[in-house]
Protein backbone atom coordinates (compact mmCIF):
# COMPACT_ATOMS: atom_id res chain seq x y z
CA UNK A 1 0.00 0.00 0.00
CA UNK A 2 2.78 2.34 0.86
CA UNK A 3 3.95 2.32 -3.15
CA UNK A 4 0.60 3.11 -4.10
CA UNK A 5 0.30 5.78 -2.09
CA UNK A 6 3.71 7.38 -3.37
CA UNK A 7 2.37 6.91 -6.93
CA UNK A 8 -1.27 8.41 -6.26
CA UNK A 9 0.85 11.40 -4.56
CA UNK A 10 3.37 11.63 -7.14
CA UNK A 11 0.02 11.37 -10.10
CA UNK A 12 -1.69 13.85 -8.05
CA UNK A 13 0.63 16.60 -7.71
CA UNK A 14 1.90 16.41 -11.27
CA UNK A 15 -2.05 16.66 -12.33
CA UNK A 16 -2.41 19.32 -10.06
CA UNK A 17 0.34 21.33 -10.88
CA UNK A 18 -0.60 21.53 -14.57
CA UNK A 19 -3.99 22.33 -14.24
CA UNK A 20 -2.82 24.82 -11.88
CA UNK A 21 -0.71 26.46 -14.58
CA UNK A 22 -3.30 25.62 -17.00
CA UNK A 23 -5.67 28.17 -15.37
CA UNK A 24 -3.50 30.65 -15.00
CA UNK A 25 -2.14 30.71 -18.29
CA UNK A 26 -5.67 29.89 -20.14
CA UNK A 27 -7.78 32.20 -17.90
CA UNK A 28 -11.44 31.89 -18.76
CA UNK A 29 -10.51 29.42 -21.51
CA UNK A 30 -9.84 26.78 -19.30
CA UNK A 31 -12.97 27.17 -17.41
CA UNK A 32 -15.40 24.74 -19.71
CA UNK A 33 -18.33 26.73 -21.37
CA UNK A 34 -16.94 30.21 -19.32
CA UNK A 35 -14.40 31.31 -22.64
CA UNK A 36 -16.24 35.28 -22.03
CA UNK A 37 -17.04 35.23 -18.20
CA UNK A 38 -15.34 38.46 -17.95
CA UNK A 39 -12.63 40.10 -16.14
CA UNK A 40 -13.50 39.10 -12.97
CA UNK A 41 -13.73 35.62 -13.23
CA UNK A 42 -10.56 35.51 -15.18
CA UNK A 43 -8.45 37.23 -12.33
CA UNK A 44 -10.06 34.60 -10.17
CA UNK A 45 -9.54 31.82 -12.10
CA UNK A 46 -5.75 32.58 -13.04
CA UNK A 47 -5.25 33.33 -8.78
CA UNK A 48 -6.68 29.97 -8.29
CA UNK A 49 -5.09 28.27 -10.50
CA UNK A 50 -1.99 29.64 -8.87
CA UNK A 51 -3.45 28.63 -5.56
CA UNK A 52 -3.85 24.83 -7.14
CA UNK A 53 -0.58 24.71 -8.49
CA UNK A 54 0.91 25.05 -5.27
CA UNK A 55 -1.41 22.62 -3.99
CA UNK A 56 0.06 20.06 -6.28
CA UNK A 57 3.71 21.35 -5.26
CA UNK A 58 3.04 20.38 -1.99
CA UNK A 59 1.67 16.92 -2.91
CA UNK A 60 5.30 16.54 -5.06
CA UNK A 61 7.07 17.67 -1.97
CA UNK A 62 5.06 14.71 0.11
CA UNK A 63 5.63 12.14 -2.35
CA UNK A 64 9.66 12.94 -2.04
CA UNK A 65 9.32 12.12 1.91
CA UNK A 66 10.64 8.66 2.88
CA UNK A 67 8.22 8.24 4.19
CA UNK A 68 5.05 10.01 3.18
CA UNK A 69 3.93 12.13 6.11
CA UNK A 70 0.40 10.75 6.60
CA UNK A 71 -0.53 14.19 8.83
CA UNK A 72 0.58 15.87 5.44
CA UNK A 73 -1.71 13.40 3.08
CA UNK A 74 -4.53 13.77 5.91
CA UNK A 75 -4.74 17.45 5.50
CA UNK A 76 -4.36 17.41 1.56
CA UNK A 77 -7.21 15.38 1.61
CA UNK A 78 -9.10 17.37 3.58
CA UNK A 79 -8.56 20.38 1.67
CA UNK A 80 -9.74 18.12 -1.16
CA UNK A 81 -12.66 17.31 0.35
CA UNK A 82 -13.31 20.66 1.01
CA UNK A 83 -13.48 21.59 -2.49
CA UNK A 84 -15.93 18.93 -3.39
CA UNK A 85 -18.49 20.63 -0.78
CA UNK A 86 -18.39 23.51 -1.99
CA UNK A 87 -19.24 21.97 -5.01
CA UNK A 88 -22.16 20.46 -3.45
CA UNK A 89 -23.02 23.96 -2.17
CA UNK A 90 -22.60 25.27 -5.39
CA UNK A 91 -25.18 22.80 -6.91
CA UNK A 92 -27.72 22.95 -3.70
CA UNK A 93 -27.89 27.06 -4.48
CA UNK A 94 -27.31 27.33 -8.25
CA UNK A 95 -28.32 24.28 -9.91
CA UNK A 96 -25.93 21.58 -12.02
CA UNK A 97 -22.60 23.04 -13.50
CA UNK A 98 -21.51 22.11 -16.68
CA UNK A 99 -20.85 17.68 -16.84
CA UNK A 100 -16.87 18.09 -16.51
CA UNK A 101 -17.78 19.85 -13.40
CA UNK A 102 -19.72 17.40 -12.15
CA UNK A 103 -17.34 14.87 -12.71
CA UNK A 104 -14.10 16.82 -10.64
CA UNK A 105 -16.69 16.90 -7.98
CA UNK A 106 -17.33 12.98 -8.33
CA UNK A 107 -13.13 12.81 -7.75
CA UNK A 108 -12.62 15.01 -5.09
CA UNK A 109 -15.89 13.55 -2.74
CA UNK A 110 -14.35 9.84 -3.84
CA UNK A 111 -10.29 10.41 -3.69
CA UNK A 112 -10.17 11.96 0.26
CA UNK A 113 -11.74 8.74 1.71
CA UNK A 114 -8.76 6.86 0.08
CA UNK A 115 -6.30 9.02 0.80
CA UNK A 116 -7.55 8.74 4.73
CA UNK A 117 -7.45 5.20 4.60
CA UNK A 118 -3.93 4.72 2.69
CA UNK A 119 -1.78 8.20 4.52
CA UNK A 120 -0.21 6.24 7.18
CA UNK A 121 0.60 3.45 4.58
CA UNK A 122 4.00 4.40 3.90
CA UNK A 123 5.12 5.59 7.26
CA UNK A 124 3.77 1.90 8.89
CA UNK A 125 6.13 0.36 5.88
CA UNK A 126 8.93 3.02 7.23
CA UNK A 127 8.56 1.73 10.60
CA UNK A 128 8.71 -1.90 9.57
CA UNK A 129 11.83 -1.70 7.58
CA UNK A 130 13.44 0.34 10.50
CA UNK A 131 12.21 -2.50 13.21
CA UNK A 132 13.91 -5.51 10.77
CA UNK A 133 17.00 -3.58 10.32
CA UNK A 134 20.40 -5.12 12.15
CA UNK A 135 21.49 -3.90 15.33
CA UNK A 136 23.34 -0.63 15.30
CA UNK A 137 27.39 -1.24 14.63
CA UNK A 138 26.72 -4.01 12.13
CA UNK A 139 28.41 -2.01 9.32
CA UNK A 140 25.20 -1.30 7.74
CA UNK A 141 23.49 1.90 7.16
CA UNK A 142 20.88 3.59 9.44
CA UNK A 143 18.78 4.41 7.03
CA UNK A 144 16.08 2.13 5.87
CA UNK A 145 17.35 2.84 2.13
CA UNK A 146 20.83 2.74 3.06
CA UNK A 147 21.82 6.16 2.64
Amino acid sequence: MAGVLRVFAWVMGVACVAIGLFHVIGGNAAIPGEADAGATIDSLGRFLGAIFAGYGLVWLWAARQDPVPARVVRWLAAVFLLGGVGRLLSLAVHGWPHPFQVALAVMELAFPPLWFWLADADERAYGERVRDMPPAGAGVSPHPTGR
